[in-house]
């Protein structure tokens, strides 16, 4: 691969990369938020007892977890970009 076009692919991976660290960040404020309506729900179908509120209570573990898997793939892939800048760099300086 040319020296340029490592170059290139370099500024893409951190240009993506900085997207999904900012993705991260609003991902961990949503979690952070779902979690509370979640611990809430739990509260209020615990001392309510009605069909109602375990159902808010299901709805807002629910959001919770698909948050959490949502946080996680954005994670795996920030680890798999850093892998692959790794890699480019790695390249770029054996080239030089």
């Amino acid at each position: 691969m040319s020296k340029s076009l490592v170059e290139r692919r370099l500024i893409e991976v951190s240009n993506e990369l900085k997207r999904l660290r900012e993705d991260l960040h609003v991902a961990n404020e949503q979690l952070a938020h779902f979690a509370d309506e979640a611990e809430d729900a739990r509260l209020r179908a615990l001392v309510s007892e009605t069909a109602g509120a375990d159902r808010e209570h299901r709805d807002a573990e629910r959001h919770a977890s698909s948050m959490i898997k949502h946080r996680d793939d954005l994670t795996a892939k920030i680890l798999k970009l850093e892998q692959s800048q790794d890699d480019l760099l790695d390249r770029l300086t054996a080239e030089s």
